[in-house]
C-alpha cells in the first residue's frame, strides 16, 4: 500500500476517536431512569391506547441545574388526548422537534439531586402498523420505545395486549391478558424494538392510515455516523489492497440474502396445574397466578420438530405461530414462533423505529439517517441555563453570548 494511503487512513481513524471519546468524556450523566413501562391497547378501530410510567431519578443538579420538564418521544404527530396520570405534571402537551414527535411534560416544581419524579401519562395513537407487510393478510405493529443516549434506564417493561394476536417477536409469555417484554439495563442508546402481528381481519385496519415515515435534521451523532461509515469504507478499501498484495490473487465474495426467509422455533412449556405458592388454580392460558403471582411455569425447553412424540401427529404438522396443547400430556403445551424478517434500515415501510434523542445536555431530538417514524426520547430541563440555550434547544437563534450582554445592558 502507498504510503500516503497509510497516513490518511492513520489520520483518520486518530480524529474520529478523538472526536467522539471527547464528546463521551464531556457528557456525564445527569439523570437515571429507574422504571421505564409503556402498556399497549388496540381499539376496535386499531388505535392505540398508550400508558407510560416512568420513576426519574436526578443525578446532577448543579451542572445544568434541577429538572423542571422532559420530552418523551412518541411514534409520530397523530396523537389525541394527551392526559397527565400524575398531580405532579404541571403541563402536558405535543411538542415537535427537528421532525421528531413528543410528549412534553412540565413538572410542579425544580427537582433536584438525590429525588426521584415518578410520572405517568397517556395518550391516544393513530397511523401506527403495517398491512401486509411480511405475509398477505396479515398487519404489523413495530414498535420500539425512546431510548436516551445520555441516560441508563435500569428497567424496560412493555405490556401489549394479547387479545387476537397471532405472534410476536421476539418471542415473550403472557401475563394476565398481556403480552409482556421486560429489558433490564439498558445502556446509553440501548433500543428494543418489538413486533406485533394480526390477522387483517381483527380490527378495523385501513389502508389509508399505514405508518407515516419521515426525514430529520443532522447533528453531532448524524456526523459520527458519516465519519465512521468513511473510516469504514476507507479501512475496507486498505485492507483489500492488503490483501491483494500479500497473496497476489484475488477472491470473491457473496452475500447471503436469506433474510427474506423465515424460521420456525418451538418451546415445549409445561404448567403446575395448581400454584406453587398459594395453592390456587391455573385458569387456562395464563402463566402468572392471579392471586399471588408465581409463575405457574414448570419448564420451558426448546424444541425440534423430531423430539415431538410420534404420536403428536397434529403437532408435528404446525408451522404457523401459536400455542397447541399436546394430546398425550396434560397441562403441556408447544409454542411455535415464526421469526419473519424485518426490513433493514432504510426501508420506507420500517415501522415506529426511532432516532437518537439528546439528554438534559441540550441539542435537539433528530431522525437517525433512515425514513422512519421518530420514537426517541430526551429530556431537557427547562430555565434556558447554559447547558440548553448554549446549544440553542429552543431553536431561538439566541446565543448565551447575546443574553449576557444584554444582562450587562439592563445593569
Amino acid at each position: 500500500m502507498k504510503r500516503w494511503l497509510k497516513v490518511v487512513l492513520f489520520t483518520l481513524l486518530i480524529a474520529c476517536v478523538t472526536y467522539v471519546f471527547g464528546l463521551k468524556a464531556s457528557a456525564a450523566d445527569l439523570d437515571r431512569i429507574l422504571d421505564y413501562e409503556i402498556t399497549i391497547d388496540v381499539n376496535p378501530d386499531a388505535t392505540l391506547n398508550m400508558r407510560y410510567h416512568i420513576e426519574w431519578k436526578v443525578l446532577d443538579s448543579t451542572s445544568e441545574g434541577p429538572l423542571t420538564w422532559v420530552k418523551i418521544g412518541i411514534p409520530n404527530k397523530h396523537c389525541e388526548n394527551l392526559k397527565g396520570l400524575t398531580s405532579n405534571i404541571k403541563h402536558i402537551k405535543y411538542y415537535s422537534s427537528n421532525g421528531g414527535s413528543f410528549a412534553r411534560i412540565d413538572f410542579d416544581r425544580e427537582y433536584k439531586a438525590g429525588e426521584i419524579v415518578t410520572f405517568e401519562f397517556q395518550l391516544l395513537q393513530d397511523y401506527t402498523y403495517q398491512m401486509n407487510q411480511f405475509v398477505d393478510g396479515e398487519t404489523v405493529y413495530g414498535f420500539t420505545p425512546g431510548w436516551f443516549p445520555e441516560i441508563y434506564v435500569d428497567k424496560l417493561v412493555i405490556r401489549w395486549k394479547a387479545d387476537s394476536v397471532t405472534s410476536v417477536d421476539p418471542f415473550t409469555l403472557t401475563d394476565g391478558n398481556y403480552y409482556v417484554w421486560e429489558k433490564k439495563a439498558l445502556g446509553h442508546g440501548e433500543k428494543y424494538p418489538i413486533q406485533v402481528i394480526y390477522p387483517n381481519y381483527a380490527f378495523q385496519f385501513d389502508p389509508a392510515k399505514m405508518n407515516e415515515s419521515g426525514s430529520g435534521g443532522i447533528n453531532e451523532m448524524t456526523v459520527v455516523k458519516w465519519i465512521f461509515i468513511f473510516c469504514g469504507v476507507l479501512v475496507g478499501a486498505a485492507i483489500l489492497i492488503t490483501v491483494f498484495d500479500s497473496v497476489g490473487k484475488s477472491f470473491d465474495s457473496t452475500a447471503n440474502l436469506a433474510a427474506g426467509t423465515k424460521r420456525i422455533t418451538m418451546k415445549r412449556i409445561e404448567y403446575y396445574p395448581y400454584c406453587q405458592g398459594c395453592g390456587g388454580t391455573r385458569p387456562e392460558g395464563v402463566s402468572n397466578c392471579p392471586y399471588c403471582g408465581r409463575s405457574f411455569i414448570k419448564s420451558v425447553e426448546e424444541i425440534t420438530e423430531q423430539q415431538i412424540p410420534k404420536e403428536e401427529k397434529e403437532l408435528r404438522k404446525k408451522t404457523t405461530s401459536g400455542i397447541y396443547p399436546y394430546s398425550s400430556s396434560p397441562n403441556t403445551f408447544l409454542v411455535v414462533h415464526v421469526n419473519r424478517p424485518r426490513y433493514s434500515i432504510g426501508s420506507s415501510s420500517r415501522i415506529f423505529s426511532g432516532s437518537s434523542g439528546s439528554s438534559r445536555r441540550g441539542g435537539s431530538c433528530v431522525h437517525s439517517s433512515c425514513a422512519c417514524a421518530c420514537a426517541c426520547a430526551c429530556a431537557c430541563a427547562g430555565g434556558g441555563r447554559a447547558g440548553c440555550t448554549t446549544k440553542d434547544f429552543y431553536q431561538t437563534n439566541l446565543k448565551l453570548r447575546q443574553l449576557e450582554l444584554k444582562q450587562k445592558a439592563k445593569k
